[in-house]
């Protein structure tokens, strides 16, 4: 009994709120607003840093010189022996005989890159 009494006073409340409000039609910048607004945020919070890390690493790889003691993607840590003149291989030395050519896309980071700012405070102290 109290359900179906629900129903009616429900059902009674969309009826009135229809008769209240006209129809509108939503606008056109309305209806694709919140299509916009998530292209932002995901632009704003994921294309945006993705792209400048990308731009830092291919700086760092075209930075790349003799000696340099580098990771790569596979978790090889070597020293760069030589950079190919065409400037995409890598050779990398892993042991005290042991070279290894690498794309240049597959070093991950420059080791002594890092360690060389530590050293330089630790100085001047």
């Amino acid at each position: 009994m109290k359900l179906s009494a629900l129903l009616v006073t429900l059902s009674s409340i969309a009826a009135f709120a229809e008769d209240a409000a006209p129809e509108q039609q939503p606008s056109a910048i309305g209806s694709f607003l919140p299509l916009i607004l998530l292209f932002v945020v995901m632009w704003l919070f994921f294309i945006r840093p993705k792209n400048k890390e990308m731009k830092k690493m291919e700086e760092m790889r075209k930075a790349l010189k003799k000696g340099d003691k580098v990771i790569t993607t596979a978790g090889i840590i070597g020293t760069v022996t030589n950079i190919d003149e065409t400037g995409t291989t890598v050779s990398v030395r892993t042991g005290s005989t042991t070279i290894i050519d690498f794309e240049k896309s597959a070093i991950l980071r420059v080791l002594n890159a890092e360690t060389a700012p530590t050293a330089k405070t630790e100085e001047k102290k």
